[in-house]
Protein backbone atom coordinates (compact mmCIF):
# COMPACT_ATOMS: atom_id res chain seq x y z
CA UNK A 1 0.00 0.00 0.00
CA UNK A 2 2.82 2.79 0.76
CA UNK A 3 4.70 1.51 -2.55
CA UNK A 4 1.32 2.77 -4.85
CA UNK A 5 0.02 5.44 -2.32
CA UNK A 6 4.24 6.64 -2.92
CA UNK A 7 3.96 6.09 -6.63
CA UNK A 8 0.48 8.15 -6.64
CA UNK A 9 1.89 11.08 -5.27
CA UNK A 10 4.86 10.56 -7.44
CA UNK A 11 2.81 10.89 -10.40
CA UNK A 12 0.25 13.85 -9.06
CA UNK A 13 3.58 15.61 -9.20
CA UNK A 14 4.45 15.08 -12.81
CA UNK A 15 1.02 15.39 -13.89
CA UNK A 16 1.36 18.94 -12.43
CA UNK A 17 4.50 19.66 -14.26
CA UNK A 18 2.67 18.58 -17.51
CA UNK A 19 0.21 21.57 -16.86
CA UNK A 20 2.36 23.91 -16.47
CA UNK A 21 2.99 23.96 -12.61
CA UNK A 22 6.32 25.11 -11.93
CA UNK A 23 6.15 22.80 -8.60
CA UNK A 24 3.91 20.96 -7.00
CA UNK A 25 4.09 19.52 -3.10
CA UNK A 26 1.82 17.98 -0.75
CA UNK A 27 1.36 18.03 3.16
CA UNK A 28 -1.06 17.22 5.96
CA UNK A 29 -3.65 19.70 7.35
CA UNK A 30 -1.82 20.52 10.83
CA UNK A 31 -1.81 24.64 11.09
CA UNK A 32 -1.52 25.04 14.23
CA UNK A 33 1.43 27.42 14.37
CA UNK A 34 -0.14 29.40 11.65
CA UNK A 35 -3.11 29.54 13.49
CA UNK A 36 -1.72 31.28 15.64
CA UNK A 37 0.18 33.81 13.98
CA UNK A 38 -3.11 34.18 12.45
CA UNK A 39 -4.84 35.08 15.52
CA UNK A 40 -1.96 37.54 16.66
CA UNK A 41 -2.28 39.74 13.50
CA UNK A 42 -6.00 39.38 13.75
CA UNK A 43 -5.47 40.71 17.54
CA UNK A 44 -3.20 43.83 16.41
CA UNK A 45 -5.83 45.32 13.61
CA UNK A 46 -3.22 44.75 11.13
CA UNK A 47 -6.06 43.20 8.69
CA UNK A 48 -7.76 46.62 8.74
CA UNK A 49 -11.35 46.58 7.58
CA UNK A 50 -10.52 42.80 5.86
CA UNK A 51 -13.79 40.79 7.81
CA UNK A 52 -13.36 38.39 5.65
CA UNK A 53 -10.05 37.23 7.58
CA UNK A 54 -11.86 36.60 10.55
CA UNK A 55 -15.80 36.09 9.53
CA UNK A 56 -14.88 32.43 8.73
CA UNK A 57 -13.84 31.33 12.31
CA UNK A 58 -11.44 28.52 12.04
CA UNK A 59 -12.29 27.30 8.50
CA UNK A 60 -8.76 29.30 7.35
CA UNK A 61 -6.75 27.22 9.81
CA UNK A 62 -8.77 24.03 9.57
CA UNK A 63 -9.15 22.50 6.49
CA UNK A 64 -11.72 20.09 7.32
CA UNK A 65 -14.11 22.56 9.08
CA UNK A 66 -14.20 24.35 5.27
CA UNK A 67 -14.17 21.14 2.97
CA UNK A 68 -15.07 18.10 5.13
CA UNK A 69 -12.61 14.45 5.14
CA UNK A 70 -9.83 16.35 3.76
CA UNK A 71 -6.77 14.62 5.30
CA UNK A 72 -4.08 16.22 2.44
CA UNK A 73 -3.35 19.33 0.37
CA UNK A 74 -2.13 19.39 -2.80
CA UNK A 75 -0.46 22.70 -3.36
CA UNK A 76 1.10 24.45 -6.33
CA UNK A 77 2.89 27.07 -7.52
CA UNK A 78 3.11 28.95 -10.80
CA UNK A 79 5.76 31.80 -12.01
CA UNK A 80 3.93 34.62 -13.59
CA UNK A 81 7.02 37.33 -13.96
CA UNK A 82 6.48 39.05 -17.23
CA UNK A 83 9.07 40.90 -17.29
CA UNK A 84 13.10 41.43 -16.60
CA UNK A 85 13.96 43.71 -13.24
CA UNK A 86 15.09 46.32 -15.23
CA UNK A 87 12.00 47.22 -17.24
CA UNK A 88 10.09 47.28 -13.94
CA UNK A 89 12.21 49.57 -12.03
CA UNK A 90 12.68 52.33 -15.65
CA UNK A 91 8.21 52.09 -15.16
CA UNK A 92 8.71 52.68 -11.30
CA UNK A 93 11.33 55.21 -11.25
CA UNK A 94 9.39 57.01 -14.51
CA UNK A 95 7.12 59.50 -12.19
CA UNK A 96 4.58 59.77 -15.09
CA UNK A 97 4.34 56.36 -16.14
CA UNK A 98 1.56 54.00 -13.94
CA UNK A 99 2.93 51.12 -11.83
CA UNK A 100 1.39 48.34 -11.90
CA UNK A 101 1.64 45.12 -9.86
CA UNK A 102 3.63 42.30 -11.91
CA UNK A 103 1.12 39.54 -11.49
CA UNK A 104 -2.04 42.26 -12.29
CA UNK A 105 -0.74 42.68 -15.80
CA UNK A 106 -2.27 39.71 -17.79
CA UNK A 107 -5.09 37.18 -17.80
CA UNK A 108 -6.66 36.95 -14.23
CA UNK A 109 -5.09 34.20 -12.40
CA UNK A 110 -7.93 33.12 -10.55
CA UNK A 111 -9.30 31.86 -13.88
CA UNK A 112 -6.29 30.29 -15.07
CA UNK A 113 -4.50 28.22 -12.56
CA UNK A 114 -8.50 27.47 -11.28
CA UNK A 115 -8.81 25.60 -14.98
CA UNK A 116 -5.19 23.44 -14.15
CA UNK A 117 -6.07 22.39 -10.55
CA UNK A 118 -9.17 21.29 -12.28
CA UNK A 119 -7.71 19.09 -15.14
CA UNK A 120 -5.27 17.70 -12.15
CA UNK A 121 -8.10 16.47 -9.88
CA UNK A 122 -9.82 14.84 -12.90
CA UNK A 123 -6.78 13.37 -14.05
CA UNK A 124 -6.24 12.01 -10.51
CA UNK A 125 -9.54 10.73 -10.46
CA UNK A 126 -8.91 8.62 -13.60
CA UNK A 127 -6.28 7.00 -11.97
CA UNK A 128 -8.10 6.07 -8.50
CA UNK A 129 -11.76 6.26 -8.72
CA UNK A 130 -13.98 9.61 -7.50
CA UNK A 131 -12.54 11.05 -4.12
CA UNK A 132 -13.23 13.85 -1.88
CA UNK A 133 -11.78 16.95 -2.96
CA UNK A 134 -11.86 20.87 -3.80
CA UNK A 135 -10.19 23.26 -5.66
CA UNK A 136 -8.62 26.81 -4.50
CA UNK A 137 -6.95 30.28 -5.71
CA UNK A 138 -6.94 32.63 -3.45
CA UNK A 139 -10.88 32.21 -3.39
CA UNK A 140 -11.86 30.76 0.16
CA UNK A 141 -10.41 31.14 3.23
CA UNK A 142 -7.50 29.28 2.99
CA UNK A 143 -3.89 29.75 4.76
CA UNK A 144 -1.82 29.29 1.03
CA UNK A 145 1.51 30.67 2.33
CA UNK A 146 1.32 28.58 5.21
CA UNK A 147 0.44 25.23 3.32
CA UNK A 148 3.36 26.02 0.58
CA UNK A 149 5.80 26.07 3.26
CA UNK A 150 4.43 23.23 5.01
CA UNK A 151 4.39 21.10 1.57
CA UNK A 152 7.93 21.94 0.21
CA UNK A 153 7.77 24.88 -1.86
CA UNK A 154 9.34 27.60 -0.40
CA UNK A 155 9.57 29.38 3.10
CA UNK A 156 7.18 32.87 3.98
CA UNK A 157 9.86 35.73 3.81
CA UNK A 158 9.51 38.27 6.13
CA UNK A 159 7.56 40.26 3.76
CA UNK A 160 5.13 37.60 4.21
CA UNK A 161 5.40 36.37 0.49
CA UNK A 162 6.70 33.32 -0.36
CA UNK A 163 10.66 32.96 -1.30
CA UNK A 164 11.53 30.14 -3.29
CA UNK A 165 15.32 28.90 -2.94
CA UNK A 166 16.11 28.43 -6.94
CA UNK A 167 12.65 30.25 -8.09
CA UNK A 168 12.16 33.84 -5.89
CA UNK A 169 8.77 34.79 -5.25
CA UNK A 170 7.33 35.78 -8.50
CA UNK A 171 4.67 33.11 -8.48
CA UNK A 172 0.94 32.77 -7.56
CA UNK A 173 -0.02 29.52 -5.69
CA UNK A 174 -3.14 27.27 -5.63
CA UNK A 175 -4.80 24.32 -3.44
CA UNK A 176 -6.14 21.44 -4.12
CA UNK A 177 -7.78 19.78 -0.29
CA UNK A 178 -8.17 16.36 -0.95
CA UNK A 179 -9.39 12.82 1.31
CA UNK A 180 -6.69 11.36 -0.10
CA UNK A 181 -4.11 10.33 2.45
CA UNK A 182 -0.86 11.16 0.77
CA UNK A 183 2.42 11.56 2.24
CA UNK A 184 4.18 15.13 2.90
CA UNK A 185 7.10 16.72 1.54
CA UNK A 186 9.48 18.08 4.02
CA UNK A 187 8.69 21.79 4.94
CA UNK A 188 10.71 24.36 3.79
CA UNK A 189 13.70 25.88 5.77
CA UNK A 190 13.84 29.87 6.32
CA UNK A 191 17.00 31.30 4.29
CA UNK A 192 16.44 35.21 4.82
CA UNK A 193 18.62 35.26 6.92
CA UNK A 194 19.67 38.94 8.59
CA UNK A 195 18.24 40.56 5.14
CA UNK A 196 15.70 43.61 6.02
CA UNK A 197 15.93 44.54 2.74
CA UNK A 198 12.11 44.81 2.60
CA UNK A 199 11.38 45.98 5.51
CA UNK A 200 13.88 48.66 4.51
CA UNK A 201 12.54 49.51 1.07
CA UNK A 202 8.77 48.97 1.89
CA UNK A 203 7.75 52.43 0.41
CA UNK A 204 4.66 53.38 3.41
CA UNK A 205 7.04 50.89 6.32
CA UNK A 206 4.03 48.81 6.02
CA UNK A 207 6.36 45.74 7.22
CA UNK A 208 6.03 46.71 10.79
CA UNK A 209 7.93 43.71 11.88
CA UNK A 210 9.66 40.63 10.79
CA UNK A 211 7.05 38.80 8.79
CA UNK A 212 4.03 41.27 9.96
CA UNK A 213 2.29 43.18 7.80
CA UNK A 214 -0.08 46.00 8.47
CA UNK A 215 -2.72 45.88 5.95
CA UNK A 216 -3.20 49.55 6.97
CA UNK A 217 -0.26 50.61 5.72
CA UNK A 218 0.05 48.15 2.86
CA UNK A 219 -0.30 50.25 -0.87
CA UNK A 220 -1.77 46.70 -2.16
CA UNK A 221 -4.62 47.43 0.62
CA UNK A 222 -4.88 51.33 -0.19
CA UNK A 223 -4.83 50.49 -4.12
CA UNK A 224 -6.98 47.34 -4.09
CA UNK A 225 -8.98 46.28 -0.81
CA UNK A 226 -9.85 49.65 0.58
CA UNK A 227 -13.12 51.25 -0.88
CA UNK A 228 -13.08 54.52 0.95
CA UNK A 229 -10.65 57.54 1.16
CA UNK A 230 -7.45 56.86 1.07
CA UNK A 231 -4.98 58.37 4.00
CA UNK A 232 -3.93 61.38 3.60
CA UNK A 233 -0.25 61.21 4.90
CA UNK A 234 0.17 58.27 3.27
CA UNK A 235 -0.64 59.46 -0.16
CA UNK A 236 2.65 61.02 -1.21
CA UNK A 237 4.19 57.88 -0.26
CA UNK A 238 2.66 55.66 -2.80
CA UNK A 239 4.27 57.59 -5.77
CA UNK A 240 3.35 56.18 -8.99
CA UNK A 241 1.98 52.68 -7.70
CA UNK A 242 -1.86 52.42 -9.09
CA UNK A 243 -2.97 48.65 -8.35
CA UNK A 244 -0.66 46.74 -5.84
CA UNK A 245 3.46 47.24 -4.95
CA UNK A 246 6.28 45.02 -6.10
CA UNK A 247 9.30 46.67 -3.80
CA UNK A 248 9.66 44.41 -1.62
CA UNK A 249 9.89 41.75 -3.90
CA UNK A 250 12.25 43.83 -6.70
CA UNK A 251 14.82 44.39 -3.67
CA UNK A 252 14.46 40.48 -2.38
CA UNK A 253 17.90 39.28 -3.12
CA UNK A 254 16.33 35.64 -3.98
CA UNK A 255 14.61 37.49 -6.54
CA UNK A 256 17.94 36.94 -8.96
CA UNK A 257 16.60 33.45 -9.36
CA UNK A 258 13.53 33.86 -10.68
CA UNK A 259 12.14 32.93 -14.59
CA UNK A 260 10.41 34.60 -16.55
CA UNK A 261 7.18 32.91 -16.94
CA UNK A 262 6.35 31.04 -20.51
CA UNK A 263 2.19 31.45 -20.17
CA UNK A 264 0.97 33.47 -22.60
CA UNK A 265 -2.11 34.31 -20.15
CA UNK A 266 0.68 36.56 -17.76
CA UNK A 267 1.77 38.75 -21.10
CA UNK A 268 0.98 42.20 -20.27
CA UNK A 269 -2.36 43.29 -21.99
CA UNK A 270 -3.31 46.72 -23.59
CA UNK A 271 1.17 48.31 -22.99
CA UNK A 272 -0.36 48.28 -18.53
CA UNK A 273 3.36 47.59 -18.14
CA UNK A 274 4.55 50.81 -19.67
CA UNK A 275 1.26 53.30 -19.88
CA UNK A 276 1.70 57.19 -18.67
CA UNK A 277 -0.83 57.98 -16.04
CA UNK A 278 -2.85 60.63 -18.14
CA UNK A 279 -3.98 58.10 -20.67
CA UNK A 280 -4.92 55.94 -18.26
CA UNK A 281 -6.64 58.35 -16.19
CA UNK A 282 -8.49 59.70 -19.44
CA UNK A 283 -9.98 56.09 -20.07
CA UNK A 284 -13.72 56.29 -19.74
CA UNK A 285 -16.05 53.96 -17.69
CA UNK A 286 -16.38 52.04 -20.84
CA UNK A 287 -12.77 51.76 -21.87
CA UNK A 288 -11.75 50.42 -17.98
CA UNK A 289 -14.51 47.37 -18.20
CA UNK A 290 -13.36 46.87 -21.93
CA UNK A 291 -9.80 47.22 -21.24
CA UNK A 292 -10.18 44.87 -17.91
CA UNK A 293 -12.22 42.23 -19.15
CA UNK A 294 -10.74 39.00 -17.77
CA UNK A 295 -7.97 40.96 -15.68
CA UNK A 296 -7.90 40.93 -11.50
CA UNK A 297 -7.56 44.96 -11.98
CA UNK A 298 -11.65 45.59 -13.00
CA UNK A 299 -12.29 43.69 -9.15
CA UNK A 300 -11.46 47.44 -7.78
CA UNK A 301 -14.05 48.89 -10.10
CA UNK A 302 -13.89 52.59 -12.07
CA UNK A 303 -13.98 54.76 -9.45
CA UNK A 304 -10.78 53.03 -7.21
CA UNK A 305 -9.14 53.54 -10.19
CA UNK A 306 -9.56 57.19 -11.02
CA UNK A 307 -8.87 57.68 -7.45
CA UNK A 308 -5.76 55.62 -7.35
CA UNK A 309 -4.23 57.62 -10.75
CA UNK A 310 -5.25 60.81 -9.41
CA UNK A 311 -3.05 60.57 -6.15
CA UNK A 312 -0.39 58.97 -8.79
CA UNK A 313 -0.86 62.41 -10.59
CA UNK A 314 -0.80 64.31 -7.39
CA UNK A 315 2.63 63.15 -6.93
CA UNK A 316 4.27 63.37 -10.54
CA UNK A 317 6.03 66.44 -10.83
CA UNK A 318 3.96 69.18 -11.52
CA UNK A 319 2.92 70.53 -15.33
CA UNK A 320 0.29 72.24 -17.35
CA UNK A 321 -1.02 69.37 -18.92
CA UNK A 322 -1.47 67.29 -15.36
CA UNK A 323 -3.48 70.01 -14.27
CA UNK A 324 -5.82 70.12 -16.90
CA UNK A 325 -6.39 66.63 -16.93
CA UNK A 326 -7.05 66.72 -13.03
CA UNK A 327 -9.51 69.58 -14.21
CA UNK A 328 -11.74 68.34 -16.75
CA UNK A 329 -12.48 65.00 -14.45
CA UNK A 330 -13.23 67.30 -11.52
CA UNK A 331 -16.96 67.60 -12.51
CA UNK A 332 -17.84 64.40 -14.14
CA UNK A 333 -15.82 62.70 -11.05
CA UNK A 334 -17.56 61.23 -8.20
CA UNK A 335 -17.21 62.46 -4.49
CA UNK A 336 -14.65 60.07 -3.85
CA UNK A 337 -12.56 60.64 -6.91
CA UNK A 338 -12.91 64.08 -6.35
CA UNK A 339 -11.62 64.41 -3.41
CA UNK A 340 -8.18 62.65 -4.61
CA UNK A 341 -8.42 65.08 -7.46
CA UNK A 342 -8.75 68.15 -5.27
CA UNK A 343 -5.56 66.63 -3.25
CA UNK A 344 -3.79 66.53 -6.22
CA UNK A 345 -4.35 69.85 -7.35
CA UNK A 346 -3.28 70.96 -4.31
CA UNK A 347 -0.23 69.42 -4.77
CA UNK A 348 0.60 71.11 -8.35
CA UNK A 349 -0.53 74.68 -6.75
Amino acid sequence: MDTAINELSRQIKQWGYELGFQQVGITDTNLQQAEQRLEDWLAHGYHADMDYMHKHGLKRSRPALLQPETVSIISVRMDYLPEDHESMETTLNNPVAAFISRYALGRDYHKVLRKRLQKLAQRIEQEVGVFGYRAFVDSAPVLEKAIAEKAGLGWIGKHSNIINKKAGSWFFLGEIYTSLALPSNVPSQNHCGQCVACINICPTQAIVAPYQVDARRCISYLTIELKGSIPVDLRPLMGNRIYGCDDCQLICPWNRFAKLSNEADFNPRHNLNAQHLIELFNWSENEFFDKTEGSAIRRIGYQQWLRNIAVALGNAPASTVIKQTLNVKLDQSSELVREHILWALKQHA
